[in-house]
């Protein structure tokens, strides 16, 4: 029998995040560094993920970098084979890189709808793929986390941008998780998705900025959005042994909006 210390800890364990560079990816970071995994982040600019090590490092948390699309094949392969090479396995996988564009239904251009899609969807089940056959299948052991949204999970209230692909995207994550849970299962490997309400990031700027933080907390439970911390624990519990028998699970990080 562990002890709950020893099965929050990551000490000897990998990982990759994902849009690692900032928001809540680097929020996740912070919470799998500081629980004693060794990190690796991945996003498309050099100079983002050069201020995100340098913030880690500044916390006491050591992690190594590759700029990569996520978005193009050429790119997710040489992430993946950059993070195999460097780390040697990859314990966690944490898929946080997304994107969004706002328009109406009617008027939304095709390209924004497969810029959306080609990270948000196809983009992870690549990565996923890479890492989980290169690394995780043959060890037997993997803790996929998928970050999903509750965009995923209903319609947007009408007081919000209209963000059809970006919802549309993370209802396919959510049901990547349970599937891809319930194949990959039989190899030890526990895929569960973080969906999340509102937190105020570079993404949600636009959001926030359109609609008004009071407005967006009047219809929130708990009337607050979402801080740098409330990502960490649920975070850590999906990548460590504490949530081995949690699988196929997506868990909503929202301040009770889902729940009403």
């Amino acid at each position: 029998m562990s002890t709950l210390k020893q099965l929050f800890d990551l000490s000897g364990k990998t990982a990759l995040i994902t849009g690692g560079s900032r928001g809540l990816g680097l929020q996740i970071a912070e919470a799998l560094g500081d629980a004693g995994a060794r990190l690796m982040l991945s996003a498309r600019k050099a100079d983002e993920l050069k201020e995100a090590q340098a913030h880690l490092k500044s916390l006491g948390i050591e992690a190594d970098w590759v700029a990569a699309d996520g978005a193009r094949d050429d790119d997710i392969r040489r992430l993946a084979d950059e993070a195999l090479a460097r780390l040697g396995h990859v314990d966690i996988l944490v898929n946080n890189a997304g994107a969004t564009w706002g328009c109406p239904a009617e008027d939304y251009p095709v390209e924004a709808w497969d810029k959306v899609m080609d990270l948000n969807v196809r983009g992870l089940f690549l990565l996923t793929q890479q890492i989980g056959k290169r690394s995780m299948i043959p060890r037997r052991h993997g803790r996929i986390v998928n970050i999903a949204s509750i965009a995923g999970l209903a319609g947007n209230p009408v007081e919000l941008p209209e963000t059809i692909a970006y919802n549309t995207s993370k209802g396919a994550v959510v049901n990547l998780t349970r599937t891809l849970a319930g194949e990959w299962g039989k190899y030890g490997i526990t895929v569960n998705a973080l969906a999340p309400g509102h937190f105020p990031s570079k993404m949600t700027r636009g959001t926030l900025e359109q609609v008004g933080v009071g407005n967006l907390t009047a219809w929130v439970p708990l009337q607050r959005l979402g801080d740098d911390d409330d990502l960490k624990g649920a975070a850590v519990l999906f990548a460590s042994a504490a949530g081995k028998h949690i699988t196929g699970q997506i868990l909503a990080v929202d301040g009770g909006v889902s729940a009403v």
